[in-house]
């Protein structure tokens, strides 16, 4: 038996503790094995949010995952970090375990969307099933989108008091798994570079947030309500969107989409973007 396999024998179980955020901070910072889920939370915003367990081997933590669901069907696997004082494999199967226990009365998907192969097995390995695939799309300042505009709608920053509309349109556009509550909603407005809105006289018919770091900007979000999609407002959210990172000086722009999502692909591309090579699985159970 050897040194890890030994520590397992004393590892115990657990939900995640407050007090527990700086060994969290350490465990993420310096774990062996790390994924974390793009998400408008960090891992620690989460810690006041169940299942969130961890693995505690003489008073350190080894392991933690943490799945809280935000739609309350769907959980995504936002956190999974492993220390290298504990096996990965005895890690999942005894987190996992526990997290699947937290679910065992109600009928929550839990998802995840590996970016290292390492995760990608342990889902494979752990009654999750491939879904889809998410594809990255990247527009460069030389590329000049062709200029339209919806005639019927106005495109203004997003405040505060839109959030709810904001939250109506996103749950109309997309499926569970991909929905944003209001909370959520309200963190990413906070943390946004760019956050937009599509208006008509109805209100609020679509939406985009963005964030950007250096010299580079990330399309987070757009939404437009079903029933005016295909009418150019996502383009003209997207336009704008550009224009603005343009006067940043920003030299490069990304946005991931569905890879069956033909609408999503063709107005991305029509505006400029290009698929790249990175492509991520999503599974879910």
């Amino acid at each position: 038996m050897d040194s890890k396999r030994k520590a397992s024998n004393r590892v115990s179980i657990r939900l995640v503790q407050e007090a527990d955020s700086r060994q969290l901070t350490t465990l993420i910072d310096l774990g062996t094995y790390v994924h974390q889920h793009l998400d408008w939370r960090t891992p620690l915003d989460w810690v006041k949010h169940q299942p969130y367990i961890v693995a505690e081997l003489d008073h350190h933590l080894v392991a933690a995952m943490a799945c809280p669901p935000d739609h309350p069907d769907v959980a995504w696997i936002r956190l999974f970090a492993v220390s290298p004082d504990i096996s990965i494999k005895y890690a999942w199967s005894a987190l996992w375990s526990a997290a699947r226990d937290q679910f065992s009365s109600s009928n929550v998907c839990v998802v995840a969307m590996p970016h290292q192969n390492w995760f990608r097995k342990l889902l494979e390995s752990g009654a999750f099933v491939h879904s889809c695939d998410v594809v990255m799309l990247k527009w460069a300042g030389n590329r000049q989108p062709p200029v339209e505009r919806h005639s019927a709608c106005i495109i203004r920053p997003m405040e505060l008091d839109d959030l709810p509309a904001v939250q109506a349109v996103d749950s109309e556009s997309f499926s569970p798994i991909w929905q944003n509550s209001l909370p959520l909603l309200k963190i990413a407005l906070e943390r946004a570079a760019i956050a937009t809105v599509a208006e008509d006289e109805s209100g609020i018919i679509g939406y985009q947030i963005s964030t950007a770091s250096a010299a580079r900007g990330h399309l987070a979000r757009l939404a437009v309500r079903p029933g005016l999609q295909r009418r150019g407002v996502g383009y003209s959210l997207v336009q704008d969107l550009l224009t603005q990172f343009q006067r940043w000086g920003a030299l490069e722009i990304t946005v991931n989409t569905q890879l069956d999502n033909q609408a999503s692909l063709v107005l991305y591309e029509k505006a400029g973007f290009r698929r790249t090579d990175k492509i991520y699985p999503v599974y879910q159970t």
